[in-house]
């Protein structure tokens, strides 16, 4: 017999939510402030009402049933979207919002100064909270930590990074396309010579790791030319390579998304540019459509909305 809702507590809900996440009953009473007792108690009126154990106990802590495993998804998104129910009561005041944005940089450099402009014009007591995209930041975004990300995906075939790959329940949609360029001093040895592959793959490289991966489409397309790069330093964000390419006493290079030439303008201004020499078929391959990305369920969220149409103002407004 189908039970009906209104004769569930939901702020069980809030708990088997917890529990999910915790796999844990004395993680979940201090997360709620309340005794494990408390959650136990909780816990038994979820397994009446669902006709299930839920979670049975491991040497590693509560196992959650497929029952309760193929709930979470659902559950999460129901509990964001009472949140964001409270959230419009409190709209026209404002007070106490929090933006939580991912964004690559230093994309996030370029932008930041005007984002935040925007985001204290219209609300003047909000929160902001940025975080460089990196490899949780997708996770983040899925359990509601962030509310957006921007940054940049990639258009090889073979890419773990493509935005096909993004689960169904993210949104995105792509701002911009970027052709990564070839930045070195504008002293290096490599400008007196023709610029062919050759040339490229002579000197040393800078990488930098992304997503954990320290390989990316470049990697692929010169694997499918029979090429390699050699990679003499490997660092951990496009600041860092570029900083490194900028100082004297060494050959080696890096390769960066075009964007970085406003950022690299400021604070470099000895980098010069030079185009991958790879063929168009090869280019097209290394095209990296930057994105903004967020959870369906935010899909009709006032504030994210905003925010959307805020970034992509900004974008049009600096034209990169």
């Amino acid at each position: 017999m189908k039970k009906s809702l209104s004769r569930l507590d939901l702020n069980l809900l809030v708990t088997l939510q917890l529990l999910l996440q915790e796999l844990s009953v004395t993680r979940t009473a201090k997360k709620l402030n309340v005794t494990p007792s408390s959650v136990s108690k909780s816990l038994n009126k979820l397994r009446d009402w669902f006709h299930d154990p839920l979670f049975v106990k491991t040497p590693n802590g509560l196992k959650p049933t497929p029952l309760a495993q193929s709930m979470a998804q659902d559950l999460s998104d129901w509990l964001h979207i009472g949140s964001q129910l409270v959230d419009r009561r409190c709209e026209e005041v404002s007070k106490g919002v929090k933006f939580h944005l991912c964004i690559e940089s230093p994309l996030l450099l370029i932008h930041l100064n005007a984002l935040s402009s925007c985001i204290r014009s219209s609300y003047p007591d909000a929160t902001i909270k940025t975080s460089n995209w990196d490899y949780d930041s997708l996770d983040a975004i899925i359990s509601g930590d962030a509310d957006i990300g921007f940054t940049g995906r990639e258009s090889h075939p073979r890419s773990r990074e493509s935005l096909s790959l993004l689960p169904y329940f993210i949104y995105h949609e792509v701002i911009f396309a970027d052709l990564p360029v070839v930045y070195m001093r504008d002293d290096h040895p490599a400008l007196n010579e023709p610029w062919t592959l050759d040339t490229f793959l002579q000197y040393a490289h800078i990488n930098i790791v992304w997503e954990k991966s320290e390989t990316w489409a470049l990697d692929d397309v010169l694997s499918e030319l029979g090429r390699q790069r050699k990679v003499a330093l490997t660092l951990s964000s496009f600041e860092q390579s570029l900083y490194m390419a900028s100082q004297p006493g060494h050959e080696m290079f890096t390769t960066a998304p075009a964007y970085c030439q406003q950022y690299a303008r400021t604070l470099h201004p000895n980098l010069v540019c030079k185009p991958i020499p790879v063929s168009p078929e090869m280019q097209e391959k290394l095209t990296i459509p930057f994105t903004l990305i967020w959870h369906k369920r935010n899909a009709h969220n006032p504030r994210i909305k905003w925010l959307k149409e805020t970034i992509k103002s900004l974008y049009n407004q600096s034209k990169i």
